[in-house]
């Protein structure tokens, strides 16, 4: 993931779960709460075992990972989130994974327009073509 690092720490899931804002669907929820940078996300999954056995659960987290990172460039920055699997989403499809994250994202505000996108897919242009230069001389 590009611009995403992962909630790793069991304080960080915390501090997103007490100071941040909820939104849920039927597949997921999603807690989100800015994290005081402009430059990156930081996600974290969460899986309880109400939704499957550990073979289940991986597959879900992997549906839900892709599923960002597919969209990841639409999002804005600066936030820490945690997406919860709910028990119906051991049954659904990656493309319904996929819709029901969009779904909470564009509920919340956070994914960028079409010109947001374009200025920052250009900026992390630039600053590649300059780290490709300073690494040359």
């Amino acid at each position: 993931m590009q611009f995403t690092e992962s909630l790793k720490k069991n304080f960080q899931f915390r501090h997103v779960y007490q100071k941040g804002k909820s939104i849920a669907n039927r597949h997921l929820v999603l807690y989100m709460v800015k994290n005081g940078t402009h430059d990156h996300n930081r996600l974290g999954i969460s899986v309880s075992k109400k939704v499957g056995k550990s073979v289940v659960r991986s597959h879900v987290t992997r549906l839900i990972r892709e599923s960002y990172r597919s969209m990841e460039e639409e999002v804005k920055s600066g936030y820490d989130f945690v997406v919860i699997a709910r028990v119906s989403c051991a049954a659904a499809s990656y493309h319904e994974v996929c819709r029901s994250l969009r779904h909470l994202f564009k509920k919340q505000q956070l994914l960028l327009s079409a010109s947001e996108r374009k200025d920052r897919q250009e900026k992390s242009e630039a600053g590649r073509k300059e780290e490709k230069e300073e690494g040359t001389q």
